[in-house]
């Protein structure tokens, strides 16, 4: 055999390893992103995505990870589970290599399944859920703090502050009794009482959320807070506040830019749980990072928001990840990966190890101040 054609078979041999792994050949990584857009209706849901896709564009227009560009394919689950699972399985069977960045626990949950079933990792769900960490999920790789962390952040500071009881709005369902059950823990810990439990089902009526602010008024909580359901929590605060209820209510990041901005002048003072730091300050390298990202892309300052910044984040983790991993890219090579690194993002720190994948335990506080800015 010639020089020239043992040369070249060899570079055959090296193209055909490269892309022996589902979703990734010499020239593209295949993403599967499935996440709750609602057909763009879900504020924080698409704000993580522009999030994300800002980073992604970043990095391809840079080269890409070890000359291969960051392909996504996005699905919308309408914030519906089965939906997220249908979804799921969508992206594998098209050719994704992993599956990446949901949001909202029930989808988010369902997506894990497949991942776990199907043996395929699934990176980044933005999603406070305790079910995506307890039990351990081997193939299931958050990047945020859980709302459990939230939780405690948001109780500490109301202790703080002389606060002795607490209100949880909370999905009547398995992951929703989870919380109310991290909430009695933590409540136990700090000397506190769970004064209110407000669970609902599907679709909530005006006459549902009228009930609940009753049980607020007459069980009279020190302090409210949710564990998602944003546009949900948003009305809840607004009847409340009309029906002259000086309750101080709290939140968990998902869609605080959202309710700040639906409430106007109502949500001054309220406080939030963050899981990135405030993006329009530049104390962190990441929104330093983050800021400078944004004017590249020629997009408005509106664009600084907590969803925007937690999208790209998340993308940038896994990048670092992909980048640590070298350019022999398999799932099971990513797993060793992630289970043997630590990774400083600019400020935020990731972990994780063999049978504890904690991710970011990064959790900030913010409060409402005037025209609707989060002052930290």
């Amino acid at each position: 055999m010639s020089f020239k054609l043992l040369c070249v078979g060899l570079g055959l041999l090296s193209s055909l390893a490269l892309a022996a792994e589902t979703g990734v050949t010499d020239k593209t990584i295949v993403l599967g992103q499935n996440i709750s857009l609602d057909g763009g209706k879900n504020a924080y849901g698409t704000a993580a995505a522009r999030g994300v896709r800002l980073y992604v564009d970043k990095v391809n227009a840079e080269g890409g990870v070890h000359g291969r560009k960051i392909v996504l394919q996005v699905l919308d689950d309408g914030n519906k589970a089965d939906k997220a699972e249908a979804n799921a399985r969508q992206l594998l069977a098209e050719g994704a290599f992993i599956l990446f960045g949901s949001i909202e626990g029930g989808p988010s949950t369902a997506v894990a399944k497949v991942a776990n079933e199907l043996k395929v990792p699934f990176f980044g769900p933005m999603a406070g859920s305790p079910t995506l960490r307890r039990p351990h999920q081997p193939y299931v790789f958050p990047v945020r703090a859980e709302h459990r962390e939230e939780f405690r952040a948001l109780m500490t500071w109301g202790k703080s502050i002389g606060l002795t009881s607490v209100g949880l709005l909370r999905a009547d369902t398995e992951v929703g009794q989870a919380h109310l059950e991290n909430v009695r823990l933590i409540a136990s810990e700090l000397g506190m009482q769970v004064a209110a439990d407000l669970p609902f089902k599907g679709e909530v009526s005006d006459a549902q959320l009228d009930q609940m602010v009753k049980t607020i008024a007459d069980k009279n909580p020190g302090m409210v807070f949710n564990h998602g359901s944003s546009g949900l929590y948003q009305r809840l605060v607004a009847k409340a506040r009309a029906a002259g209820l000086g309750t101080s209510f709290m939140g968990v990041n998902s869609g605080s830019t959202q309710i700040a901005e639906t409430l106007g002048p109502v949500a001054r003072g309220m406080v939030f749980a963050q899981v990135v730091p405030n993006p329009r300050d530049r104390k962190h390298p990441i929104t330093r990072e983050f800021q400078e990202a944004v004017r590249k892309a020629k997009l408005s300052e509106g664009e600084y928001s907590y969803g925007e910044l937690e999208g790209y984040l998340t993308a940038k983790a896994l990048v670092t990840a992909l980048r640590a991993n070298g350019p022999d890219l398999t799932r099971a090579s990513l797993i060793r990966t992630l289970e043997s690194s630590r990774f400083d993002l600019g400020g935020v720190n990731v972990r994780w190890a063999p049978g504890d994948h904690e991710g970011s335990r990064f959790v900030d506080l913010s409060i409402v101040g005037k025209g609707g800015r989060f002052i930290d």
